[in-house]
């Protein structure tokens, strides 16, 4: 193995050390109580190979929060919104509950409500802005329909695992594309009869 090898070894397992005890980290506390000081002690790594990678924890957020937000747009970028609501709905949950605690934690946490919302807006700008733009859709009532699809679909998913995931994920999944797409079809029966 040449040295060139032997260091981008090092550099993936460094930055796995740092991934993987911050999403622990982010797991027991609140993001605010997280410090650099106790990540690189929890990660048996020095301050200065964290400051190599991140010039901070909110970029290392912001990085593990692209991934969940493309990974998301990756699994629905062929379906058409707001018609196949159902089987986005639906690719929501199972991206959720396939990210597992971290993705829960970000989601329901009080103190990273504000991570949950800029996912959600990158996801509907990346995914619905281009869509509306070529259907002529008032940017207005777009963003409208975008607040409510998003923040009903994630109101549901804290309630459900505030319950505890009492109600089996298929069903979940049925009671949420129920109502949301209700939602969306009042909205175009109404439009219809203008």
């Amino acid at each position: 193995m040449d040295n060139a090898s032997k260091e981008d070894l090092r550099v993936i397992r460094t930055k796995e050390a740092i991934r993987n005890t911050f999403e622990e980290m982010i797991c027991e506390m609140d993001y605010e109580k997280i410090t650099i000081k106790e990540l690189t002690e929890r990660a048996r790594i020095n301050r200065k190979t964290f400051y190599l990678h991140y010039n901070s924890l909110d970029d290392l957020l912001l990085e593990m929060q692209n991934e969940m937000a493309k990974n998301f747009i990756a699994r629905t970028k062929d379906l058409e919104r707001p018609r196949d609501m159902d089987k986005i709905t639906r690719e929501f949950f199972l991206v959720s509950e396939g990210a597992g605690r971290l993705h829960e934690k970000l989601l329901c946490s009080g103190s990273y409500h504000y991570i949950s919302r800029r996912i959600t807006s990158e996801i509907m700008s990346e995914t619905w802005g281009s869509d509306g733009q070529r259907k002529n859709v008032d940017p207005y009532v777009q963003n409208i329909i975008m607040t409510f699809v998003s923040q009903a679909t994630i109101e549901i998913y804290k309630q459900w695992a505030a319950d505890k995931k009492k109600i089996p994920l298929d069903e979940i999944i049925k009671l949420t594309t129920t109502l949301i797409c209700s939602g969306i079809n009042g909205l175009e029966k109404s439009n219809k009869t203008k």
